[in-house]
């Protein structure tokens, strides 16, 4: 199986942040022989609080999206929280992800299947490796033509997550690719007083333990300088660091 490389910032901030991430993926591709896909949120609408950044919104979003795919050519994955937003963001992104909160839910991964587009569910915090059988099961048997699974730990309160790296080999059991979200899984939800916190010191080691477990591919974010980012600050890896830990994982 290709290795699959997913990187980008969280959420579209701005056409300049965008424009940075984007030039050096191409750099890193150009270099490294690698196809790293595009990933930014053009809506994050699941942050703990009210009064955080959400983003641009779908059309704003999607058209920025849509440059950086003609600018750059860059294949780009966003993510999606609602049925209907399957069918627009479909016609510009090669990849539409499903929340790992959103993985059981029948209409979005209905939806999202029938854009024809790849379909990366993110494997809930609630559910184990092999309970994603049921997910891509929908997706499939609706029509989509490839499925990807993505782990991004598990949650038992306390504002921490653990990951029990056996859900890969489970989840390679059940799709040919099993994506290793090495940012999120460093996340400490709702820890940093009404917003998620994280430690972005330990992605490397993240990433590296998947390899060990199989993992067909890795996802990141980034951000020139993540703790000024407007979402996912303290897990975000910094830009300048995405290379060096590319090019241990494709050795």
């Amino acid at each position: 199986m290709k290795t699959t490389i997913i990187a980008g910032p969280c959420v579209i901030e701005s056409a300049e942040l965008l424009d940075t991430v984007a030039r050096e993926i191409v750099r890193i591709n150009q270099k490294w022989n690698t196809d790293i896909i595009f990933k930014a949120s053009f809506d994050k609408a699941n942050r703990t609080s009210l009064k955080s950044f959400r983003g641009p919104g779908l059309e704003k979003g999607m058209q920025m999206l849509s440059d950086i795919k003609s600018r750059y050519g860059l294949r780009i994955l966003t993510d999606i929280h609602e049925s209907w937003q399957a069918e627009p963001v479909g016609q510009v992104a090669d990849v539409l992800q499903i929340p790992a909160f959103l993985c059981r839910q029948t209409d979005l991964l209905v939806a999202a299947a029938r854009t024809g587009r790849t379909v990366n569910i993110k494997k809930a915090q609630f559910l184990s490796g092999q309970d994603m059988r049921y997910p891509v099961e929908k997706a499939q048997d609706s029509g989509a033509r490839e499925v990807w699974l993505t782990e991004r730990g598990n949650m038992f309160g306390y504002n921490n997550l653990v990951v029990d790296f056996r859900n890969i080999p489970d989840m390679l059991e059940i799709v040919p690719n099993v994506i290793m979200d090495c940012t999120h899984s460093v996340q400490r939800p709702g820890g940093a007083g009404g917003k998620t916190g994280g430690d972005r010191r330990f992605v490397p080691q993240m990433a590296l333990a998947a390899k060990a477990f199989g993992a067909t591919g890795w996802f990141f974010e980034v951000h020139p300088n993540p703790d000024h980012g407007l979402s996912d600050a303290a897990n975000m890896l910094e830009l300048e660091k995405l290379e060096g830990l590319v090019a241990r994982l494709i050795s």
